[in-house]
């Protein structure tokens, strides 16, 4: 890991980490707001998210002391509608999942062919954001639409 540029990487580790603790936040927040016929499995979905949030943290944390880093206390930005309705809690989820997207990729950016485990550890991190965006992306859709943006079509 001498290659790569060891105050940049951890720059955005420490990002990665202030987002992925606002998402252990943020998806608590939200489970508490989800009401109705579906809010079982909603706020057990919220939950898991919190769940790996917190998990992603712990990973970023552990990679900046590796590399002999302090890690931040900070938080990332807490985005908050101040609603109950359950589409504009996901396309705020939405909104942050393409932002933790952004930065496992500057992640990847920084370090591709210069450490294999900093750079697995990206595209595993980058793997898994692709599949919830896509994820929330069908919660978003009306039920019986299969292509996104094809509503009312055919």
């Amino acid at each position: 890991m001498t290659d790569i540029e060891q105050d940049k990487v951890v720059g955005v580790l420490n990002q990665i980490l202030e987002a992925e603790l606002a998402g252990v936040v943020r998806y608590t927040h939200y489970s508490f707001l989800i009401f109705g016929f579906g809010r079982i499995p909603i706020v057990s979905w919220l939950r898991e998210q919190a769940s790996e949030s917190l998990l992603h943290a712990h990973q970023a944390g552990e990679w900046i002391t590796t590399l002999g880093a302090y890690p931040s206390l900070g938080i990332g930005e807490l985005l908050d509608a101040h609603t109950t309705d359950i589409g504009a809690i996901l396309r705020e989820s939405l909104a942050t999942e393409q932002q933790a997207l952004e930065l496992y990729r500057e992640l990847l950016t920084l370090v591709e062919g210069r450490s294999v485990a900093l750079e697995e550890y990206a595209r595993q991190c980058i793997q898994l954001e692709e599949l919830h965006a896509g994820e929330v992306e069908k919660m978003l859709r009306k039920p019986g639409v299969v292509v996104a943006g094809q509503a009312g079509k055919g």
